[in-house]
């Protein structure tokens, strides 16, 4: 028998609190998180942590669209990262980890699990 546990979802801050089309960092439950506003109402969420680094700087890159895909891209080293997958694009074993995000009541959700 397999057992799943339901996600663990964490406020981390207002809608208001992230600008459209900007990130922010939180440490959620020891993580250092990146959350993303694109536009106003779709939100992201990845480690911040750049693994080429080992800064915890993603949260501060620029975000944009690569070949159909929402992107962030290092201030560092300038790799971009697919914010709904986590995937480096330019060098896969790069990837971070991606977390479900979700709005309610006006605060912003992150799933750890």
């Amino acid at each position: 028998m397999t057992t799943t546990l339901a996600p663990e979802w964490m406020a981390v801050c207002a809608v208001s609190d992230i600008l459209p089309d900007t990130g922010v960092c939180a440490r959620i439950d020891g993580r250092h998180v990146a959350i993303f506003r694109i536009g106003d109402d779709r939100f992201h969420a990845i480690d911040n942590i750049d693994p080429q680094s080992g800064a915890s700087v993603l949260s501060r890159g620029l975000t944009g669209s690569l070949g159909g895909r929402t992107v962030v891209a290092s201030p560092l080293y300038k790799n971009h990262f697919d914010l709904a997958t986590g995937e480096c694009l330019e060098a896969p074993q790069h990837s971070v980890r991606a977390y479900a995000v979700r709005v309610d009541g006006g605060r912003v959700m992150v799933a750890l699990a």
